[in-house]
């Protein structure tokens, strides 16, 4: 990952209060101590950058079978630190090693939120809803 300035990049997940405190802070859906902890052991791959104190600044992870199919979830900045090219950056990491670990021909798809095509379309995503049905269920 591209070191974006004042910001340390790691390949690490964060801590489970620091996972829960940015999803809760960035508008995520919360999530338990026992979900977080199981999302942080069971992620393919993660992408955190921390600010000069220590903290974390922002977050990504990828999902998937380590064979085709990968999401890119959890991609969340502080509010404090967006606009500084975070999200970017570790979007940008986290295809990279996809490209880099699977074959050729990996689906990679996400969720995001509207004024998250900013950052997903420049970077190769299209829209899944043309032709086809968008799902999803909570249990």
């Amino acid at each position: 990952m591209t070191d974006p300035a004042g910001y340390e990049p790691r390949a690490a997940p964060p801590a489970v209060d620091g996972y829960r405190r940015l999803r809760q802070v960035t508008g995520l859906s919360p999530k338990s101590e026992a979900q977080a902890a199981a999302a942080i052991a069971g992620t393919w791959s993660w992408r955190t950058a921390l600010a000069a104190d220590g903290s974390i600044a922002a977050m990504g992870r990828v999902v998937g079978d380590g064979g085709w199919c990968f999401l890119i979830a959890d991609m969340a900045t502080l509010p404090e630190h967006q606009g500084r090219g975070l999200g970017r950056a570790i979007l940008v990491a986290l295809l990279d090693e996809i490209r880099e670990r699977a074959e050729p021909g990996a689906y990679v798809t996400l969720t995001a939120d509207p004024p998250g095509r900013r950052l997903y379309e420049p970077l190769g995503f299209d829209d899944v809803a043309p032709g086809r049905t968008g799902m999803h269920q909570v249990l």
